[in-house]
């Protein structure tokens, strides 16, 4: 058996078109939704990462508004400038980016946000919503995780899933997201007994443990559908060079799973899509405008 390869590029690009179809007809009622991004400091990554946000929000019609600040900037500066884009009616949708310096208390921003614009669904506000069954903005990663999973398994009641990984950005909200579609679930962590033989009862494994290559194949059951949200960076195969590979170790995993996403190309790139489709639901429900099926 050879496993499927889950392509998130292609899904996250059917998303985005999905996307700016929506944002063309709400420009053509005069309506562009805006996403402000805020980048603290010079992290590469992070500084990559909000490049491509602001790509592709242009890309699909979007208005991007960009505040990047030093990493000297204090608590009360960023607190302040949080609470001036919740006020803004230009502005839809507003994304701190993480990390932030060590001396900004992450949570106490992350709450400041107003919760219908905040398109991370980090807000505990969110959150509820989310374990309650409320309309949400669900954060964006679990979010393509699900949407992944459905592109080979495109009904998940009754299902057994397993989440390896117990975080509030993953592994919680994407066990409530397969509980929400009536999928059997189990959240597996580091103190977690046999957990070879837990993982080994899923139809749906989801690794979001941040362990290189931890999910070995032996430990998948045949046929089932892997979700690999793991991005580690270890040592290439040459001197000097690195490399990325997810949670599971794909070379074991590929000849025993059903379905599987690749590290890169497989989560990854649903990320921003998945932002882009919370701005513009974002933006639909300020206006008390019907939600559009993405």
């Amino acid at each position: 058996m050879t496993a499927i390869r889950i392509d998130g590029a292609t899904e996250a690009a059917r998303l985005r078109g999905r996307v700016a179809e929506e944002v063309a007809r709400l420009a053509s009622a005069g309506i562009q939704p805006g996403l402000a991004v805020v980048l603290v400091g010079d992290d590469p990554a992070s500084g990559v990462y909000v490049g491509s946000k602001k790509r592709l929000t242009v890309e699909v019609g979007m208005r991007s508004i960009d505040h990047v600040l030093p990493a000297s900037t204090g608590e009360r500066e960023l607190l302040d400038l949080v609470a001036a884009l919740n006020a803004d009616p230009e502005v839809d949708g507003i994304l701190v980016q993480l990390p932030l310096p060590a001396h900004i208390d992450a949570a106490k921003v992350l709450v400041a946000i107003d919760p219908d614009k905040d398109v991370d669904g980090f807000h505990p506000v969110n959150v509820g919503r989310l374990a309650t069954g409320m309309p949400s903005l669900v954060p964006c990663t679990p979010q393509g995780c699900v949407r992944l999973a459905k592109t080979v398994l495109p009904d998940l009641a009754g299902l057994e899933a397993v989440v390896v990984g117990r975080s509030n950005i993953v592994g919680k909200p994407v066990a409530q997201l397969l509980l929400a579609e009536s999928a059997t679930v189990t959240i597996a962590h580091s103190r977690t007994r046999d957990l070879p033989e837990v993982c080994r009862r899923a139809d749906i494994l989801v690794a979001a443990v941040g362990r290189p290559e931890m999910i070995r194949g032996e430990w998948i059951r045949p046929g089932a559908v892997v979700i690999d949200v793991g991005i580690n960076r270890v040592a290439g195969r040459e001197p000097g060079k690195t490399r990325l590979v997810g949670d599971v170790a794909y070379a074991e995993a590929v000849a025993v799973a059903g379905a599987i996403t690749p590290v890169p190309g497989g989560v990854g790139p649903m990320t921003i899509a998945c932002l882009l489709a919370n701005a513009l639901q974002a933006a639909c429900a300020r206006r008390g405008l019907p939600l559009p099926a993405l």
